[in-house]
């Protein structure tokens, strides 16, 4: 597949009232809530339409619950058995633990919002026990895999310009060496690219957070080897292109980890992102400090980043399995 630039799409409006099932009132304060994550809390676009659509979903069911188009009086006496049908409805339409999570966390926050307003209560959720958190570890690479993965070098029987393959080296490189998500790495512009005496990039990460990380010399040198092939002006612009010259979609970069899964045999939980859950394993497993490796990635909280002790435990005790000769006698 020929590499491309790909427009970025254009963002859907925000829903608006008339998206709403629910009194004229209430359905209002919803675009406005929607408005309000968008804005003054800043949450990814993902996520706004995301809670969106767990908004409507709700409104819906009540809608159908209760008889009518629920109001502020309504949702006043919401009772504990309301939430829980609601979320039984979502689970038999076919929603996973983490998307009914994140439903409860929707029609929560959006009450919390009306409450503040005297047009709803949020003490219901108290009685209400929400969905198990899904108990599933990130799944890093191993240290050679990783390292194979960002090696252009595996690549060099693609029929692809040294330089696609020298960018995409770059970007990998970044992700597993700096720990940063493909969104943030795509977003580095040219002029701020860490190069030469340039040891550390400054990039915005979720919810508008900024955060300078460390670059290490052999991603620099990534990065450099794609800058002096690139046969675009970079100047003033992105730092990593399409072949058209436009900004790089994330689509292409996943395109060519996908190719190397193939080449390489590995698993299909081996994708960009496992590169960053990689480099925080690595770290760790080399006696990182928790709370550094935390910085790096821009978690806001330490619990986040503890996730990743479970996984260096699990590695450790699939080593164990695999090669202490007493394993298998349990």
């Amino acid at each position: 597949m020929r590499d491309s630039s790909l427009k970025a799409p254009r963002q859907k409006p925000l829903p608006d009232a008339a998206c709403f099932s629910a009194a004229p009132a209430i359905a209002k304060e919803a675009a406005s809530w929607l408005s309000y994550l968008a804005g003054e809390r800043r949450a990814s676009r993902h996520t706004v339409e995301a809670y969106g659509r767990d908004l409507a979903a709700f409104l819906s069911f009540l809608t159908d619950h209760l008889g009518a188009r629920p109001d502020a009086a309504e949702l006043k006496a919401l009772q504990p058995a309301d939430l829980r049908a609601f979320l039984a409805q979502r689970r038999r339409d076919g929603l996973e633990s983490r998307s009914l999570l994140r439903a409860f966390a929707a029609v929560r926050n959006f009450l919390r919002f009306l409450e503040k307003k005297g047009l709803a209560r949020t003490d219901v959720f108290g009685a209400v026990r929400p969905p198990k958190r899904p108990h599933s570890l990130p799944k890093a690479l191993t240290v050679t895999d990783a390292r194979d993965i960002v090696d252009p070098a595996q690549r060099a029987g693609e029929a692809r310009e040294p330089w696609v393959i020298a960018r995409d080296a770059a970007v990998l490189a970044l992700l597993y060496g700096a720990g940063l998500r493909i969104s943030e790495a795509l977003s580095i512009a040219r002029d701020e690219a860490p190069v030469g005496a340039a040891d550390r990039v400054t990039i915005l990460g979720k919810g508008g957070k900024s955060r300078t990380v460390p670059v290490i010399a052999p991603v620099r040198a990534a990065v450099e080897a794609y800058i002096a092939l690139c046969p675009c002006d970079l100047a003033g612009g992105p730092l990593f292109v399409g072949a058209r010259g436009g900004p790089l979609s994330p689509r292409i970069v996943q395109l060519a980890v996908e190719r190397l899964r193939g080449a390489l045999g590995l698993p299909d939980s081996a994708t960009p992102h496992a590169l960053r859950h990689s480099f925080a394993t690595h770290l760790l497993g080399k006696g990182g400090d928790l709370r550094t490796i935390q910085e790096l990635l821009g978690h806001a909280s330490l619990s986040t980043t503890q996730i990743y002790t479970a996984v260096d435990k699990a590695r450790l005790l699939d080593a164990y399995r695999s090669a202490h000769p007493r394993a298998d006698r349990g």
